[in-house]
């Protein structure tokens, strides 16, 4: 575990004390906003404008980053903003306010996403990325599994009170900025690319690899259907579950997200992250599947179960993945376009997801989903990479 430094762990600390006050917002506001007047479809276009607030500004701070050769002012300042976002929906409870809210949220994670995986992959080397990822996912989701269970608590003792929640969650928050004031970035050289504007944010894609537009190019279809988890939650509370199971439910997850994603990035360092990406994108497809037929409680539970191991076997394992196909220089730039255009594809698919469930149902959703999971696993599997010209 020496290869555990104590940027890694300050950051990792970082990400569990946000997703503890995120997620103690996350799996009650969909229901939220069922209470306050919120369509299906308004709620995936709330989730994809979100979604995609954060891809138009990860690869422009990202490469931002590089430019200046500092990554931690991103991280500091990106970590702000998403604390600040939580007691703004307190104030209100109109859909305006809350979109405002909801893209500051987002705005926050796009400023400091590119800059903290840099960090991350700053502080490994090739033997240790996945690794190094797989643990900073584990004690992230572990903030995941806290939150929506001190949610739970919550409005177990005070039924309904959303505005208050919303107060307590900015504490976690503004203990995450506190520890990043902690974080010593190490010199480096600044990249000698030009920051482009918003619009041409993600010019690092024409310049990039083969290897990475390929590997990035087929995540990408996938992630134009993996609508928000929202999604899921609207399901299990459609088919009758309480509002308390749905949150259960939830927690259930990502405890599973929580303990496997370690163990995932240590295989992804020893059998290659290819077979580990497969792998989970065909759980997320047998996932679908499933939800799309689901009525019963323990169904829920095992595909709830297998989701958390797809996440866990996706998520930081792609991260680890994209870095090694790029200059060490550019690599801020690198996962900023790669989270970006994966935000931007959320934007898509959410709306598509809430398109497809009120003109065909659930079913249609889920099903359509699945495939194309299924689809891009086989792509994974498959597809023979360009040689990277240069050492990651």
């Amino acid at each position: 575990m020496k290869f555990l430094t104590r940027t890694i762990w300050l950051l990792s600390l970082v990400s569990l004390l946000t997703d503890l006050a995120s997620e103690m917002l996350y799996p009650v506001l969909p229901l939220y906003l069922r209470s306050i007047g919120f369509s299906v479809v308004l709620i995936g276009v709330l989730e994809g404008v979100a979604e995609a607030t954060a891809g138009l500004s990860k690869g422009y701070f990202g490469q931002w980053s590089d430019r200046l050769g500092r990554r931690l002012p991103f991280v500091q300042w990106g970590y702000a903003l998403s604390a600040l976002s939580k007691p703004m929906l307190a104030v209100l409870a109109t859909p305006w306010w809350v979109f405002a809210a909801r893209t500051l949220d987002r705005l926050g994670k796009g400023l400091r996403s590119g800059a903290r995986d840099a960090l991350l992959t700053d502080e490994t080397t090739p033997a240790t990325r996945g690794r190094v990822f797989g643990f900073h996912r584990s004690l992230d989701t572990l903030g995941a599994v806290l939150g929506p269970a001190a949610a739970l608590l919550w409005l177990a003792l005070r039924p309904g009170d959303y505005q208050r929640l919303f107060l307590l969650a900015f504490l976690p928050g503004l203990a995450a900025v506190v520890v990043t004031l902690l974080v010593r970035e190490k010199p480096r050289e600044p990249s000698p690319r030009p920051v482009r504007p918003f619009w041409a944010t993600f010019s690092y894609w024409r310049q990039a690899p083969g290897a990475y537009r390929q590997v990035v190019g087929g995540l990408l279809v996938f992630a134009l259907f993996n609508s928000s988890d929202a999604f899921l939650l609207l399901l299990a509370r459609q088919r009758g579950l309480p509002d308390a199971t749905v949150i259960g439910l939830y927690i259930f997850y990502n405890l599973v997200y929580a303990l496997a994603a370690f163990p995932a990035g240590h295989l992804a360092d020893r059998f290659g992250p290819r077979r580990m990406l497969a792998g989970g994108l065909l759980v997320f497809a047998g996932v679908y599947a499933g939800a799309a037929v689901a009525r019963e409680l323990w169904v829920f539970g095992v595909l709830f179960g297998l989701y958390g191991l797809y996440a866990a076997a996706t998520e930081g394992v792609s991260k680890a993945w994209v870095s090694t196909l790029c200059a060490r220089p550019d690599t801020g730039a690198a996962l900023g376009t790669f989270a970006g255009l994966s935000s931007l594809a959320s934007l898509v698919a959410s709306i598509t997801a809430g398109l497809l469930w009120q003109w065909g149902g659930p079913g249609l959703t889920f099903g359509v989903a699945g495939a194309v999971a299924g689809a891009v696993a086989l792509y994974v599997a498959l597809i023979r990479l360009k040689p990277v010209p240069f050492q990651a």
